[in-house]
């Protein structure tokens, strides 16, 4: 899921928010959540999560649960979103 945080003006506000929105995410759904790239770029971010499960009904439910939670937060503008499931 990739953001663009218009109203940053540095690393450490950017920081603020995106752990913001990841701790409030972990909080709120059993996933694995982190920071994976854009890391030195203050006005972007993207944010990598894991669901693990059996029905794939339900993981894309999660999915889509996680989206509109980051969402309504207004924290950041979600401006992409990429997914991929993986059956083993």
């Amino acid at each position: 899921m990739t953001f663009r945080l218009q109203g940053c003006h540095g690393l450490k506000e950017k920081r603020k928010i995106i752990k913001s929105v990841i701790s409030r995410s972990r909080n709120s759904f059993n996933a694995a959540i982190a920071e994976v790239d854009f890391n030195d770029v203050h006005q972007s971010s993207k944010i990598g999560f894991a669901f693990v499960g059996n029905d794939r009904r339900t993981i894309n439910s999660q999915i889509d649960k996680l989206y509109e939670f980051i969402c309504r937060m207004e924290l950041a503008e979600v401006i992409d979103m990429e997914t991929e499931i993986h059956n083993i």
